[in-house]
């Protein structure tokens, strides 16, 4: 077990390692990075669809999309007007910080002003892992239930924002709005907590407006 612990420790000190670096070379572009995380079904890749036309007259977008083989999900955001690399991960539940090392290198970084950075469709493995974003969303939806923060505190406390999408679906469906929001701010009084529908529009432009505002907040601070 002592082994195991020191093998893990090791691991995670070198993502961290070449986070920072991903951190430090998307800053030396001028590039802000966003890392969208998830359960599969949740919306993340609708949610990126949608939002790349919106911050189209604002800001311009690259996509590093992490799945487990295909590359649906960067054909997807390339029509919708991203510049976007797939990285496939070979079964690996998330992404680390070199396999977005390796997606950095395939885009021209002179080109954007925000990277949004997909990752594998999974609600606990990628909240482990920096990659060397400057923020962490996390998109939970109607259908999946208004007990998730409750089940899965250490994913929702590391967020720097938490998004609740499909809210059209909340006339049918067994949710509790003050509940979710309440295991929400509980665990992360900080955070933002933005409810939207893909499909409706509904709360999109606060969602636009908070990136926006996260993007304005990092150049200052430069």
């Amino acid at each position: 077990m002592t082994q195991r612990v020191a093998v893990v420790e090791r691991i995670t000190k070198v993502n961290d390692q070449l986070a920072e670096a991903n951190r430090a070379r998307l800053e030396a572009a001028g590039v802000f990075g966003l890392n969208i995380m998830a359960s599969p079904g949740a919306g993340k890749t609708t949610l990126i669809e949608r939002t790349l036309p919106l911050l189209a007259e604002r800001l311009r977008v690259g996509v590093i999309d992490g799945d487990l083989a295909t590359s649906l999900d960067a054909e997807r955001a390339a029509a919708a007007g991203a510049l976007a690399v797939q990285i496939n991960t070979g079964g690996a539940c998330h992404l680390d910080a070199n396999m977005v090392a390796q997606g950095l290198e395939q885009l021209p970084l002179g080109e954007i002003d925000l990277l949004i950075v997909e990752n594998v469709g999974n609600l606990i493995c990628p909240t482990g892992f920096q990659l060397g974003t400057h923020r962490n969303v996390l998109v939970s939806s109607v259908p999946e239930g208004d007990d998730k923060p409750y089940k899965y505190p250490s994913s929702f406390s590391r967020m720097d924002a938490v998004l609740l999408n499909k809210t059209d679906l909340l006339p049918v469906c067994d949710f509790d709005l003050e509940r979710f929001r309440r295991g929400v701010r509980t665990l992360n009084e900080g955070l933002a907590f933005l409810a939207l529908s893909c499909k409706t529009g509904e709360g999109l432009p606060a969602w636009i407006d908070w990136i926006a505002a996260q993007v304005e907040t990092s150049r200052k601070g430069r």
